[in-house]
């Protein structure tokens, strides 16, 4: 059995891999601060800017909306004749229309338009998947030509819009199919389907839903670029590691992911 050099870790490389992380969250943190407050800075949106603002949203929401619903619509329908069926033969059909809200439009819906935007942003994960466009934005970084309010900041606001956009429109037509899947076309089914609606999103949930969607855009539009702009600062290790083919970012925003998950779930139901 043949081992690899990176299976084991020497003991006195752990000193120098636990700063180097440390020096990586680091960066991100400053970085997400420094991309916030560009972002909410009025001087960001002058003409020029929203101009370009509104390319990059075009590109990043627009284009995808109607594929990304579509695929919503048909994965949602499948997940909501499985509940249907499932509850009505358990005796449980008063609970059917309950779960499929709870389960798809607050949970799946907003963590799948996440991950649909982190690839789409160009987190890939082997090593030669990212675009041109990530590859320039590199090269800036590495030359101290970066210009934040041009390079970066448009592309945060049309990750974070993406997802909140792509999120929003799956989870109105989700609402819509799991009423038609289980009243039908009668419209007297009505009050009781916005009675249970009304009861799932009540103030402290919607606020919840809201705010949980807010940080998967932010973690998605932030970790991707970060690990993006941190590479030419770590490019001799890049070098020293070949076999290494899944980006950095890649592990640190599925791991914030899921602890934004984790903590909602914590919150709404412990």
């Amino acid at each position: 059995m043949f081992s690899s050099p990176h299976t084991y870790l020497r003991p006195r490389r752990w000193e120098a891999i636990c700063r180097r992380e440390l020096a990586s969250w680091w960066f991100l943190a400053l970085f997400g601060a420094g991309a916030l407050v560009i972002a909410l800075s009025p001087s960001t949106y002058r003409r020029g800017n929203r101009i370009l603002i509104a390319s990059h949203i075009y590109t990043s929401t627009w284009r995808v909306l109607l594929w990304f619903t579509l695929a919503s619509m048909l994965v949602s329908l499948v997940l909501i004749r499985i509940v249907v069926v499932t509850a009505l033969s358990y005796g449980l059909s008063q609970y059917a229309l309950e779960m499929m809200v709870r389960v798809l439009v607050l949970e799946l819906i907003p963590l799948s338009a996440a991950l649909f935007v982190a690839l789409r942003a160009g987190l890939a994960f082997n090593a030669g998947a990212i675009p041109i466009a990530t590859d320039a934005v590199s090269r800036k970084a590495s030359d101290s030509t970066l210009n934040f309010h041009v390079d970066v900041v448009p592309e945060v606001i049309a990750n974070v819009f993406s997802v909140f956009s792509l999120a929003l429109m799956s989870s109105a037509v989700v609402l819509v199919l799991a009423y038609l899947n289980v009243y039908g076309l009668s419209p007297w089914g009505l009050v009781d389907y916005t009675r249970t609606v009304g009861r799932v999103f009540d103030p402290v949930v919607t606020i919840g839903f809201a705010l949980k969607t807010l940080l998967f855009g932010l973690a998605v539009a932030i970790i991707p670029m970060a690990a993006i702009l941190e590479r030419p600062r770590h490019a001799a290790v890049a070098q020293a590691s070949p076999l290494s083919t899944v980006q950095p970012g890649a592990m640190r925003l599925f791991f914030i992911l899921l602890l934004i998950e984790s903590g909602s779930l914590a919150v709404k139901y412990i």
